[in-house]
């Protein structure tokens, strides 16, 4: 697997596990469905969270969270409302986003967005 992609998943393995420390129950991890996909889906009390999960080792180049540009929320944004409605969801929905700065084996960094409009 290339560095980047072992990074990412090793951010996606933070954020999850800092959800479920907040009370968070996971539904799905990389839910996909055509060119649609989701990092995490959880569930927030009463509420339907999807997280789209941004890891860098470094604030170089800026924050993690600026690497999702209107192209990138336009796509998550259709794949939010694909999975609202193949899944029957009946429920308030809430877009997050989890920014993770660190190196494997180190302490991460993290930054919970909540509510981010998409559009």
């Amino acid at each position: 697997m290339a560095a980047h992609n072992e990074l990412g998943k090793w951010g996606e393995e933070i954020a999850a596990a800092f959800v479920e420390k907040k009370g968070y129950e996971i539904l799905q991890r990389d839910w996909k469905s055509g060119h649609h996909e989701l990092d995490i889906i959880a569930k927030d009390e009463d509420t339907l969270v999807i997280i789209e999960v941004k890891t860098r080792r470094n604030r170089l180049f800026g924050n993690p969270e600026e690497a999702i540009d209107y192209k990138k929320r336009l796509s998550l944004q259709s794949a939010i409302n694909h999975f609202v409605k193949s899944h029957h969801i009946n429920a308030p929905v809430r877009f997050d986003i989890i920014s993770i700065v660190g190196m494997i084996g180190s302490t991460a960094e993290i930054d919970h967005i909540k509510d981010v409009t998409l559009i």
